[in-house]
């Protein structure tokens, strides 16, 4: 067969410039993050906050404390209550209309965190059910938008925090049950799916992400969660973080933001998955992670208020679960459900005022200390700090001597923290050493005796 030259020798060049001009197009259109790299200097640099923090509170509050926790004749909802009462999305819209916690005080708010001992505030920007506690651009169904109380509640919470001198940190649901895009459905929702697309939705969200980050200031933590479903994977979560970090080079993300988290022990590779801390959820693990860590947990058996919940945790509970964390290398970030008035329940305030009193004379030994140096201390936990041991008695020995194994490094002095004017005997064995203690603990939760080493 005869050769045409023009399909031989015009068509293949035609065919690459198009080629060609369909890459550059692709390139010059594509949304792209660049990478965020940084030295180990860098990270501990941008980590050195959070991690001398040590203590947090979380908040979870939206349109769910509302119903309070009851809908019909159950009584056991919370934050989840679109879903776990099977709520269709319009009639739980209607909430919004009820919505105007008129007895909302952020300078309150933020002076109870810190009269408690926290050093950040972790409070949910947007929660599972896609309303938003702040004014975005991008939606009405934001507390501005869709409610008569129409005040932008992180704009005063951020303000109050800079004030006080507390890191504002925010969560944001990954997942959002309201949006029309956001895949998949709840498998007992009769919404229909067609025509959603979960590109345009992530295009959404990371608009959201955006306000968040440049709308309010200086922000400590963007706090991911949702992540689990299979709409979401390892690239969107990669992206994602460089994206946040690109707009907010100093800023803390977990490692819910993308895939590799071992579900409720929050565990994950730092190495193969992004992310700058773990997340063990309602649980504290039982040896340190080996990289930075946080415990979120809840005083009673909710996130979200429930005002059926009177499960609370003790007040000597949640002080040694606080020393348990930190004595692992941990941070605690305690959650406080509020009221759709806008009040933290009672309860909750009784706990934090109780916590604050303690860390009022104890806080030495939480903020800034590292993991403990010994492997098991059967009568509590140890922190340390630069050339001071300290040791957190929960069982004061009836014999008034505490053995201390593997204590062999010889200290300057020991004492009580609460009364550093005090002086206590230390004898030395070849296992360790043994301190001698007043009669009676000085405090009813956890007493702490401080240790200075020579250096």
């Amino acid at each position: 067969m005869k050769k045409n030259p023009f399909l031989n020798t015009i068509l293949p060049l035609f065919i690459g410039f198009l080629v060609m001009g369909l890459v550059m197009y692709s390139s010059q259109n594509k949304q792209s993050t660049p990478s965020i790299k940084e030295t180990q200097d860098q990270h501990d640099q941008r980590m050195a906050w959070w991690r001398d923090a040590r203590f947090g509170l979380f908040i979870h509050w939206g349109l769910y404390a509302i119903p309070a926790g009851e809908w019909k004749e159950e009584t056991n909802h919370a934050e989840w209550i679109l879903t776990t009462a099977q709520i269709p999305v319009k009639e739980y819209e209607k909430f919004a209309e009820k919505f105007n916690p008129v007895k909302f005080n952020a300078e309150e708010w933020v002076r109870t965190a810190k009269n408690a001992g926290m050093r950040y505030i972790v409070i949910t920007s947007k929660h599972h059910d896609g309303f938003c506690l702040f004014g975005s651009e991008l939606t009405e169904y934001d507390v501005v938008d869709a409610t008569p109380f129409k005040r932008d509640i992180l704009k005063e919470l951020s303000d109050e925090c800079h004030k006080q001198g507390i890191k504002i940190c925010f969560y944001h649901s990954i997942m959002d049950w309201h949006h029309p895009d956001y895949l998949p459905r709840r498998e007992w929702e009769s919404r229909s799916a067609e025509g959603a697309k979960f590109d345009r939705y992530v295009k959404y969200m990371k608009g959201q992400v955006k306000e968040l980050v440049t709308n309010y200031g200086k922000i400590g933590v963007l706090w991911f969660d949702g992540e689990w479903e299979d709409t979401w994977n390892k690239q969107r979560g990669a992206e994602l973080y460089h994206y946040v970090r690109s707009l907010q080079p100093s800023i803390i993300i977990n490692n819910r933001v993308g895939k590799g988290r071992e579900g409720m022990s929050g565990t994950y590779d730092p190495e193969t998955a992004v992310g700058d801390f773990g997340t063990p959820e309602q649980e504290i693990p039982d040896t340190g992670l080996g990289y930075d860590w946080e415990t979120c947990m809840t005083m009673n058996d909710h996130w979200g208020y429930n005002k059926h919940d009177d499960n609370w945790k003790s007040k000597k509970e949640l002080i040694q679960k606080l020393v348990d964390i930190v004595s692992k290398g941990g941070n605690f970030l305690l959650n406080v459900g509020p009221t759709a008035e806008g009040l933290f329940p009672q309860p909750c305030i009784e706990r934090l005022r109780a916590m604050g009193k303690w860390m009022d004379v104890n806080g030495e030994s939480i903020y800034g200390t590292t993991a403990s140096l010994f492997p098991d201390l059967e009568w509590g936990r140890s922190t340390t700090k630069s050339e001071k041991i300290f040791l957190h008695i929960f069982e004061w020995p009836e014999n008034r001597i505490l053995e201390v194994p593997g204590l062999k490094h010889k200290a300057k002095s020991a004492y009580l923290l609460e009364n550093p004017g005090t002086s206590l005997n230390i004898k030395y064995r070849e296992t360790g050493a043994e301190i001698e203690l007043p009669e009676e603990a000085p405090d009813p939760y956890v007493s702490v005796i401080a240790l200075e080493l020579n250096k």
